[in-house]
């Protein structure tokens, strides 16, 4: 029902930055819109988790590790939320999958994932 891609991932030194890409697209739209948009990391052998998130109405949340370096936003029209992250650390490294949370016309939420895109931070 909903189709996520992703991109920007890549290979950047130690103090470099990216931006990641994800658009969401899909029938759905057509009668409801997307809740949140997030963005979660898996490193090798750790647990998926949440990087940052946005709602509908703009309010962000970020992981401490990432506060004051990493930057969340989203264009509700065209369904799409970037990640912009700078001062890139070598622990940052990992695979990084683009979240939505979209209601049905229940109003039941359900969430969708990306197919990941790898980034990894070293010199």
């Amino acid at each position: 029902q909903v189709q996520l891609v992703e991109s920007g991932g890549g290979l950047v030194q130690p103090g470099g930055s990216l931006r990641l890409s994800c658009a969401a697209s899909g029938n759905i739209f057509s009668f409801t819109t997307i809740d949140f948009m997030g963005w979660y990391r898996q490193a090798p052998g750790k647990q998926r988790e949440l990087v940052a998130i946005i709602s509908s109405g703009g309010a962000t949340n970020y992981a401490d590790s990432v506060k004051g370096r990493f930057t969340i936003s989203r264009d509700k029209a065209k369904n799409t939320v970037d990640l912009r992250m700078n001062s890139l650390e070598p622990e940052d490294t990992a695979v990084y999958f683009c979240n939505v949370v979209v209601p049905s016309r229940t109003g039941a939420t359900t969430g969708y994932w990306g197919q990941g895109t790898q980034v990894t931070v070293a010199s």
